[in-house]
């Protein structure tokens, strides 16, 4: 497996050896023991999810404020800009955030931990996203953070079309007066 870190510390890309010829490929997708070691932390993982979304719905800013989860995410079918946002008040780079390509043809896999936020923008025609979560989707403690937020900055990509959003992400709370973490 190979990992890059991102400008957010905690935040890492891992990325399968992926072993393929005529017939097809294979690769292990998840080991709990690379996953370890390159991370350099001990997480389970007890929920797997799997959304499919057309070219240009944006999913979040989500996090769930008491109950925390640190998500695993890939792409098996088209491509999408993934965003990890730390939003840990006590933490030095709280508010900064990074952006990723995801894709079903270059396998990487995005560690988002417990204490930050996480959104995605498909853009390809459609794309399947699976993530595996340390924690189980807990609604009540569940926050959102407009995507947009000019006091994020997220550098968004331009598509041909207008960002789709749900009415929980239209709605979503402004940064500043956001529920953040106060514990790293």
């Amino acid at each position: 497996m190979q990992v890059e870190k991102t400008s957010l510390s905690e935040v890492v890309i891992l990325t399968p050896k992926v072993f393929g010829d005529e017939r097809g490929f294979f690769m292990e997708s998840f080991n709990q023991q690379a996953f370890e070691e390159a991370t350099g932390s001990k997480r389970s993982f007890v929920q797997d999810n799997h959304s499919r979304s057309r070219q240009g719905v944006l999913r979040g800013i989500h996090y769930q404020l008491e109950q925390p989860q640190g998500k695993l995410v890939r792409v098996v079918q088209g491509s999408v800009w993934d965003v990890a946002v730390d939003l840990r008040r006590d933490s030095e780079q709280f508010g900064q955030w990074v952006g990723v390509e995801l894709s079903a043809e270059n396998n990487r896999q995005l560690w988002v931990p417990e204490g930050f936020g996480h959104a995605f923008v498909v853009l390809s025609e459609t794309a399947d996203f699976l993530y595996k979560t340390t924690d189980f989707y807990h609604p009540e403690s569940e926050r959102c953070i407009r995507f947009d937020d000019p006091d994020l900055g997220i550098a968004w990509p331009e598509l041909p079309l207008p960002f789709a959003l749900s009415e929980k992400d239209q709605a979503g709370s402004a940064f500043k007066s956001a529920d953040v973490y106060n514990k790293s």
